[in-house]
């Protein structure tokens, strides 16, 4: 499971992430991924369970990680010429 499936799954189930999304082993990114997929998973969570939240979790990030990285580089930033 990647790091934001771990941490979606966590933030849903209650658990509060520790420090910021760089001591999470994250990227901005993927914290920008992680916050999306949490907030969908608890609105799932409520309307139609657990095991849904839980399955929407794979989904979201499997595609959300998948489309983000595609070209496996940051699409932007200071670091780029």
């Amino acid at each position: 499971m990647s790091a934001v499936g771990y941490w979606a799954r966590e933030m849903l189930d209650g658990g509060e992430p520790y420090g910021d999304y760089q001591s999470m082993g994250l990227s901005n990114r993927q914290y920008g991924i992680l916050r999306e997929v949490v907030e969908a998973a608890r609105a799932a969570q409520r309307d139609q369970g657990t095991r849904q939240a839980r399955e929407l979790i794979d989904r979201q990030v499997r595609r959300a990680c998948a489309e983000g990285y595609r070209d496996g580089a940051p699409s932007h930033g200071p670091w780029q010429s």
